[in-house]
């Protein structure tokens, strides 16, 4: 009979946050998965729990995921953990749950800390419907691909972002959603500087100019407006953007000509056209 794997959330700052349930399934499983045993050790020993460890991470998934599931299959139990946060949530977990799952291998997921949850309970936007974005795309190209999908997105954005990158990422959003969106910017959630800065994409990227960013990020950024029914997209304009290019004209005139006949942005319409 197969064990099970455990995927047990870890502290992401305050140590307090640790279940009891999940100091008790640390304690109970035959080995655990780290993304990094160096930090997960600390946790243990914080804990008193001494348990053999397997280090599986985005560099290594593929081969150690293939001997975590073989250990599973032969009746071991797994707990599996990031650095911080919930497992299988923009983590490569995600990968070893898949497995598990094809395999008919028993999955429980404890709840716990989860850094996207508490930075949307806390932002002050509108929370009832939202979409997890996780990390950007560092390629430029895909980066502006997937922006661009998100232009008329009304839900709540939820992003996570590195200190180092913060600017270059806030003048991207501000560039795609527009300076006047609101943003709500939670730094450190839990952790003893914690801070939330409620304001706009505009505003924040000023901030920041000025002030050099510490600490991890989520973003937490308002939704599109709802569009009013008949009201034309970007998309909209992209096809007639296509249709004037069959008829001969260049892509420039193109989209000066669809923007005029639809009331959109000749700027945008042309940024997403060449992106095409």
């Amino acid at each position: 009979m197969a064990g099970t794997l455990y995927l047990v959330p870890t502290p992401i700052g305050n140590l307090g946050d640790l279940s009891q349930r999940a100091a008790d399934t640390l304690a109970g499983a035959d080995f655990i998965a780290a993304e990094d045993t160096r930090v997960t050790v600390k946790l243990l020993n914080h804990l008193g729990i001494k348990k053999p460890m397997v280090a599986y991470h985005r560099h290594n998934f593929e081969t150690a995921g293939e001997a975590v599931v073989q250990r599973l299959l032969a009746g071991e139990d797994c707990a599996l953990v990031t650095d911080a946060g919930m497992p299988a949530v923009s983590d490569p977990g995600e990968e070893l749950v898949a497995r598990c799952a094809r395999l008919d291998i028993p999955v429980c997921a404890l709840p716990g800390p989860c850094a996207l949850v508490a930075a949307l309970a806390v932002s002050g936007q509108p929370a009832g419907r939202f979409t997890f974005e996780g990390f950007l795309p560092m390629n430029k190209k895909n980066r502006k691909a997937r922006l661009d999908a998100l232009r008329g997105e009304e839900r709540t954005m939820i992003f996570y972002e590195a200190p180092h990158k913060l600017r270059d990422t806030l003048r991207d959003l501000a560039e795609v959603f527009g300076p006047e969106r609101p943003v709500s910017l939670c730094r450190e959630l839990s952790k003893l500087h914690e801070e939330v800065r409620r304001t706009t994409l505009g505003e924040a990227g000023r901030y920041y100019q000025d002030n050099e960013p510490r600490g991890e990020f989520a973003l937490v950024i308002r939704g599109a407006e709802p569009r009013e029914e008949g009201e034309a997209t970007l998309e909209d304009g992209l096809i007639l953007v296509e249709r004037l290019r069959g008829e001969g004209l260049s892509l420039r005139d193109g989209v000066r000509q669809a923007a005029r006949e639809l009331g959109l942005s000749r700027n945008q319409l042309y940024d997403l056209a060449v992106g095409k």
